[in-house]
């Protein structure tokens, strides 16, 4: 029997209408609680969060989510209306910031771990390359190349839903091993003709000395 492609026979929702009709109104609380401006309270979270997600959308409709993370107290606040997030050495393939450059909207979604809420701050970004405050995101003696200003529009906090339902802080849960390990997955998806022992050796202990070294 010829296999049917994915998604033939499925029921689309098709327009707004059917989809409120689907999960109905958010609550007066839901609403309310979207601000356009930074709380105390978003300071103190930016503070103690040492990693979030960067959301952003290409000229072309294609999106990019990115994981960023420094030492809590590395997202720095100008004020209640701007923050400035470094960027750090990675892969050099900056999909989002390709992004920001064509289209300046961005999601970022902060976390603190072992908490289930969130905080969400939308807002249009610039990428900048040096400014006077440039020092106070220096970490293990790194000095950012580049740094995301985003001026904020958007902001307030989500609940633990998720996090609940995915039981994502409970030990219990946790199993690492469920899936190859990176070297693995490295050497089947990206580096097929680098050995396996080489991969040992690049994502071994000695991976962490490296995340602040630009070369």
């Amino acid at each position: 029997m010829d296999e049917q492609p994915a998604g033939a026979d499925v029921v689309e929702v098709a327009d707004e209408a059917e989809l409120r009709a689907l999960v109905g109104e958010p609550s007066a609380g839901a609403v309310r609680k979207e601000r356009d401006r930074l709380h105390d309270l978003d300071r103190q979270w930016l503070a103690a969060s040492p990693f979030w997600l960067l959301a952003t959308s290409g000229a072309d409709g294609t999106c990019d989510v990115s994981p960023k993370g420094d030492p809590a107290g590395s997202v720095l606040v100008l004020d209640d209306r701007t923050v400035a997030l470094a960027e750090r050495p990675g892969n050099r393939r900056v999909d989002g910031f390709r992004n920001v450059l064509a289209n300046p909207h961005v999601d970022l979604l902060f976390l603190l771990p072992g908490r289930g809420d969130t905080l969400r701050v939308n807002g249009r970004a610039r990428l900048v390359r040096d400014a006077p405050w440039f020092a106070e995101l220096v970490v293990r003696e790194h000095r950012p190349q580049l740094a995301l200003l985003v001026e904020v529009e958007q902001v307030f906090h989500h609940c633990s839903k998720a996090f609940l339902r995915s039981r994502l802080w409970e030990p219990d849960s946790w199993d690492p091993g469920a899936v190859p390990a990176r070297r693995q997955i490295a050497r089947a998806l990206e580096r097929p003709d680098a050995a396996l022992e080489e991969l040992e050796a690049y994502y071994g202990p000695a991976y962490a000395d490296g995340l602040y070294r630009t070369s």
